[in-house]
Formats: structure tokens, C-alpha cells, sequence
């Protein structure tokens, strides 16, 4: 099957990111979110996006109008006519589970249900819908557009076909994919996230400042941006998502989700898409 059309579900940093690379990349790009402001704000995204890689010489002008052009939804309507949907809600199991049940009833037999999960269990997600062997993880990472990282992550039923398909999608968006295990966070976040959850615990106990703690981690280590400051990038809801993740699935108290974390969490300090997190982001 080739895929012409592409419904991505969630507009949020993930989500318009996805959609502006799929657009960019030659598909018809719907964007669907149930909030008509994270539309608002996703599609603005992009737009200032897509224009500062377009001043840079990065997109041409035709890719900038393709980016421009992305239709949007404030429901699952638009799956009716699509060949593939990759889903970037939030990273929550039973919210997962809800838009698959909803997107295998709306969608053409034939369109491939993906997931940009970034520790969710693809087999757990396919089993939520009546055609598992068209479900697949399609994790991307932030930014979007210019990150060339594509996780896929094939559930216990997903076919061949689905994987040929996923793969030459990516390859499409200028992506690198490397194929993993179905295993709770995958390679990425299985190594990255009890990093970050260390470095959180090392500030928790005044081992560092937040700034001494990155500043170890990119002089020492060579890491272009320190955990903390990942963290926030990241979202410090997302991550203590993950954590909560490998610490259930796996039944090991290293992936224990550091308090600090979760008070983080609780306080609304989410990270740079709240104004702060471990850092300040002044709007």
C-alpha cells in the first residue's frame, strides 16, 4: 500500500512536530487534537517553524506552503480517509487505548495504526483494536524536524507488510529507523530516562546545583545538553510518565521516579512548555 495520506493525533510538541516533517515530506498532513487551542498552538508551531527552516534554506518554498497548508480536526473524522495515522497523544496507557479503540473503527480496513509511544508496549496498544498486525510504534524524538531518530517497534502481531511500510514512511521523512524490541521504554528511554531520574536524584540530595549537575554532564561527558536541562525540553510530566512505566512493567526499584520529580510534577513545574521546570524559560 502506498501511503498518500497521513492523520496525526495530538498537537502537541510531538504531534505538530511529526506533522510538519510528514508534510514537508510530501504526504496530505492532517492535524486532529481535541482542544481547539493546542490546534491553535501546534499549528502556530509549525508555522514559526517551518519559516525560520525556510529562511535558512533548509525547506524550499514549496515545502514551506506544504507545511503552511496542514488541515486540522478537532476529532477523529478525518481517519475515515487516510492510508496511515500516527497517534502523539499524551503519554498515558488508558487514553491510548480509547483513540486506537476509536481510530480502528473510523479507519479505512486497510490504513496502519502507528504510535509515537515512548514507552507504552506496542502489543498492549494493537490489542485495543481489531487489526493488531496493522499497529506499530513510530517514536520520534524532539525536534521533529530535525532530529534524524526514528524508534520502530513492531507488537507481538504486527506483520511484515506493516513493517515495510512504517520503514519506508520514515525513510520518506528523512529519518534513520532502527527497529526495537517491544520492551517498556524500548533502546532510547530505557537508556536516557534513569539518567535523567539520576541526575534528578543527585540534585534532590545537594550533590550540585542544576547548573553544576548539566555542567558535569556536557564537559565531562560530551553531551550537548545536560539531563536537566533535557528534562525540561523533554517535559517533566513525560518523563515521570516513562519512569512510572519502567518502574510497573519491569518490577525494579532502580526505575523508581525520584520525589523530586514528582513533586516537580505536581507543582505544574513541567518544564519548558510551562516557563519551568529545573531551569526558567522567561515567554
Amino acid at each position: 500500500m502506498e501511503v498518500k495520506k497521513i492523520l496525526v493525533v495530538g498537537a502537541g510538541t510531538m504531534g505538530n512536530g511529526i506533522a510538519q516533517t510528514a508534510a514537508v515530506s510530501g504526504y496530505q498532513v492532517t492535524l486532529s487534537d481535541v482542544d481547539p487551542a493546542a490546534l491553535e498552538r501546534g499549528t502556530a508551531a509549525i508555522e514559526k517553524s517551518a519559516s525560520r527552516l525556510a529562511s535558512k534554506g533548509v525547506l524550499t518554498d514549496e515545502q514551506l506552503q506544504a507545511a503552511l497548508s496542514i488541515a486540522t480536526s478537532t476529532d477523529l473524522t478525518p481517519a475515515a480517509g487516510i492510508d496511515l495515522v500516527i497517534e502523539a497523544a499524551t503519554e498515558n496507557p488508558e487514553i491510548k487505548f480509547r483513540i486506537f479503540e476509536e481510530l480502528d473503527q473510523r479507519a479505512p480496513p486497510a490504513a496502519v495504526l502507528a504510535s509515537n509511544t515512548s514507552s507504552i508496549s506496542i502489543t498492549r496498544i494493537g490489542a485495543a483494536t481489531a487489526r493488531p498486525d496493522q499497529v506499530i510504534g513510530m517514536h520520534f524524538f524532539n525536534p521533529v524536524p530535525l532530529m534524524r531518530l526514528l524508534e520502530i517497534i513492531r507488537g507481538l502481531k504486527t506483520s511484515e507488510a506493516t513493517l515495510a511500510l512504517a520503514l519506508e514512511v520514515g525513510r520518506r521523512m528523512g529519518k534513520e529507523p532502527v527497529q526495537a524490541k517491544d520492551s517498556p521504554g524500548f533502546i532510547a528511554n530505557r537508556i536516557l530516562c534513569p539518567m535523567i531520574n539520576e541526575a534528578i536524584f543527585a540534585l534532590q540530595e545537594n550533590l550540585g546545583s542544576a547548573e553544576d549537575i548539566d555542567t558535569v554532564m556536557k564537559l565531562g561527558m560530551s553531551h550537548p545538553i545536560g539531563p536537566l536541562a533535557l528534562a525540561d525540553l523533554i517535559g517533566l510530566d513525560v518523563l515521570l510518565s516513562i519512569m512510572q512505566v519502567l518502574h510497573r512493567d519491569l518490577g525494579d526499584d532502580k526505575y523508581r521516579p525520584a520525589p523530586l520529580l514528582r513533586q516537580m510534577v505536581d507543582a505544574g513545574r513541567l518544564g519548558r512548555k510551562s516557563g519551568a521546570g529545573f531551569f526558567q524559560y522567561p515567554s
